[in-house]
């Protein structure tokens, strides 16, 4: 990575239905937001057991489960899309629809060792792929979802939009 400060995106690189999870990520180091991000998530998850995994704080939400393989499944998609952004890729990328990823994947078959297992994989390699990124590769905008983005507005998406549901998690599925 090169020596430059990555700054926060700001509003027009990012959709604006992402500012809610934009906002969530505090802090200018992105890369330290992350970390910080999976050791938090790793906190809250230790001790859980394969029961804490079929929790749903009302009918018909997701498991704690289904709520992991979720976070997992987007950090892979917006990673992937800042990859193709931050390579010059100027093909538009598609959108996803989260309850079909959700219905679709494989979550309630998985244990949470590893659900979480995964979600330390997913996330140590989206820092990897964001701690190698140029300056330059930092503000290539691209097409994601029919709305303009940049990298490092799909870096803070990935940081937000965990920690987004790591607090849905505590508290409304593990508050005491």
């Amino acid at each position: 990575m090169s020596s430059e400060i990555i700054h926060r995106p700001q509003p027009g690189e990012y959709p604006a239905y992402a500012e809610a999870y934009v906002s969530l990520a505090k802090g200018e180091n992105i890369l330290d937001i992350l970390e910080q991000g999976r050791r938090d998530m790793m906190l809250l998850l230790s001790g859980k057991d394969e029961k804490d995994g079929e929790r749903r704080y009302a009918p018909g939400k997701w498991t704690v489960r289904q709520v992991l393989g979720h976070i997992n499944d987007t950090e892979r998609i917006f990673a992937y899309r800042a990859l193709r952004i931050s390579r010059g890729d100027g093909t538009p990328l598609a959108g996803f629809e989260e309850n079909d990823y959700v219905r679709e994947g494989p979550f309630e078959r998985c244990t949470m060792a590893d659900l979480i297992e995964d979600f330390i994989a997913v996330r140590r390699s989206s820092i990897s792929l964001f701690r190698n990124l140029d300056g330059a590769a930092w503000i290539r905008q691209g097409t994601a979802n029919n709305h303009p983005t940049t990298v490092r507005a799909l870096a803070y998406l990935v940081a937000g939009h965990e920690l987004h549901h790591r607090r849905i998690l505590e508290q409304k599925y593990f508050a005491a």
